[in-house]
């Protein structure tokens, strides 16, 4: 039977002065007992023991407890407070050193200490209430945190460490100085909650921690929403993330499962892959992203797959080392490059959809540099489909350019091969090659060029294979400069512009066409007069004609005079 004790400030019959000397009697009985408190202030340290519950008979927010200095509420047994508003400074406000304690519909103030600290072996649970200022800890212990507000927290709103394990539900945590919820080598489940003006990352998992979390928003916080680090583990489903520096950021080693997720307007980027980081990201959404919408850099690896990419700068960025497998990913309306790859990265791109973009995909770095593009299409680009620079190899299988300038470029000392591809509708160019960039191509389609069909300036090499030049305006091929190649089992048809353009370094093997090939003529090139300024006196090998001389002057006024010395 549960033995019942009543507080009064004012007295009455059978009533205690105080919090503490009530405790003090339920001690002395070692009873199950109920502390039922009037409203009012009280001051002092409660020390509860056994299995004890205090409760505010005026409602919850009617007595509250404090102390200048120290702790205000030390449980050991099985403690239950209701209703109490407990003030504390430089010290934790409420402990819990053994057994279970429950905080229900409660307030907690705490000034320079913690708010609520659960020791290792605890359990404590925190329902309905609001914790002012001061971080909640978990060390080692076992936690529940439900329907709760954690408001301007000097530090980490919840702390989840050395080994505890908590879940926090359909809570509110605002305006913490670092982090909303921090888990480090412990586990937590995160579920239904609000986060908001976070210092740091809303949500931290360090230290091989393992954490869940699903159906949460996350706004106006001036770090990541949401980061994962130091090889930790987890989940994240149906998380909303608004007004981020970055949506989710994963690095040295940690490797996350995203899904269902949706970033917008983030400031930086939405998906951060950095640092030997990886993570899988299955069906997530990034819009307007101020950076790059998915960046995976310094060796950083994601997985992913059927995402969607709107507005922002550049879509996808792979770069340092990285390396990433994109799946299922469409990209529209952007202001930059779509897919970026560059400085010994590597990605895979398969079925992607990349449309209205200035240029939609872009490599360039060593030969370290590596993408390969299948069963994508590029559809509606201002500049440029493919664009291929430095000494970086790409490789388009099934790949269709639609309505732009120039599909498919390689150029400097870049590798492109291309292989059952097909280009329709472009003002400039199907497939071009310049500087000593190599193109090889196989199966090519180039249909409705204003211009060429396949065109090589510079020192370039084309090797193109069974491929099909229709309609283009100008020539199904064109070789300038001292570019070079191979065209075998080709055709150029139509009835626009000539078959080929060729400047004697192109092999024709078995061209089929109805149009004229012809050769380009080289233009004449003007060469300026001869000046000659020599300091010390001219010395001619050759013949010299129309020469103006000049020697032992600083400076030099060139005139033209008639042959009597009359100005011209």
């Amino acid at each position: 039977m549960v033995a019942r004790y009543f507080v009064s400030p004012h007295g009455g019959r059978r009533a205690y002065p105080n919090i503490t000397s009530a405790l003090a009697a339920a001690a002395g009985r070692g009873r199950a007992a109920l502390v039922e408190i009037a409203p009012g202030r009280y001051e002092g340290a409660l020390t509860v023991q056994g299995e004890v519950q205090l409760a505010a008979i005026g409602g919850p927010g009617s007595v509250v407890v404090s102390r200048p200095r120290g702790a205000v509420l030390n449980a050991f047994g099985a403690v239950r407070v209701h209703g109490l508003v407990l003030i504390g400074r430089d010290a934790d406000v409420v402990g819990c050193h053994a057994g279970t304690l429950t905080l229900e519909h409660s307030e907690i103030r705490a000034h320079n200490g913690a708010s609520v600290h659960a020791r290792p072996n605890t359990s404590v649970t925190l329902r309905d209430s609001v914790i002012l200022h001061g971080r909640t800890v978990f060390a080692g212990s076992g936690g529940l945190v439900e329907r709760c507000r954690f408001v301007d927290a000097a530090d980490n709103a919840v702390a989840v460490i050395e080994g505890a394990h908590v879940s926090v539900r359909d809570s509110w945590i605002g305006g913490s100085r670092i982090h909303g919820v921090r888990v480090s080598d412990a586990r937590a489940q995160v579920t239904g909650c609000e986060l908001t003006g976070t210092g740091k990352a809303a949500i931290v998992a360090d230290t091989r921690a393992e954490i869940t979390v699903s159906d949460c928003a996350i706004n106006s916080v001036h770090a990541e929403a949401i980061m994962f680090i130091e090889q930790s583990r987890g989940s994240v489903d149906g998380m909303r993330v608004t007004d981020a520096q970055h949506g989710i950021a994963v690095a040295s080693g940690a490797d996350p499962v995203v899904r269902g997720c949706t970033f917008t307007e983030c400031r930086d980027t939405g998906i951060n892959v950095q640092s030997s980081g990886r993570g899988r990201f299955e069906g997530c959404e990034v819009s307007n992203a101020g950076n790059v919408a998915v960046f995976a850099t310094n060796g950083g690896a994601p997985e992913v797959h059927g995402c969607r990419i709107s507005g922002g700068n550049v879509g996808i960025a792979v770069t340092d080392a990285a390396r990433g497998r994109f799946t299922r990913v469409d990209i529209e309306d952007l202001t930059g490059v779509a897919l970026r790859v560059g400085d010994e990265a590597r990605a895979v791109f398969e079925q992607v959809r990349v449309e209205r973009c200035p240029s939609h995909l872009e490599t360039r770095g060593n030969a370290g540099t590596v993408a390969d593009i299948s069963n994508t299409v590029f559809r509606d680009f201002d500049m440029s489909a493919v664009e291929v620079l430095g000494q970086s190899r790409v490789t388009l299988k099934g790949v269709a350019a639609e309505r732009g300038k120039l599909a498919f470029g390689v150029g400097e000392e870049a590798q492109l091969f291309v292989h059952d591809c097909d280009v329709t509708a472009v003002s400039s160019c199907g497939a071009f090659g310049f500087g000593k960039a190599r193109l090889v191509a196989r199966n090519l389609t180039v249909t409705g060029s204003e211009g060429f069909g396949l065109c090589g300036t510079d020192s370039a090499r084309l090797e193109v294979v069974n491929s099909k030049f229709v309609d283009c305006a100008t020539a199904g091929a064109c070789f300038h400069d001292t570019s070079g190649g191979r065209l075998v089992d080709c055709s150029v048809s139509g009835t626009r512009g000539v078959a080929i353009q060729k400047n004697g370094r192109v092999d024709l093997i078995s061209l089929r066409t109805s149009l004229p090939v012809v050769k380009l003529t080289a233009k004449p090139v003007e060469r300026p007069s001869t000046i000659v300024n020599n300091y010390v006196g001219p010395v001619f090998n050759a013949e010299v004609h129309g020469a103006q001389l000049a020697w032992n002057n600083n400076n030099v006024i060139q005139q033209q005079t008639n042959e009597d010395g009359s100005s011209a």
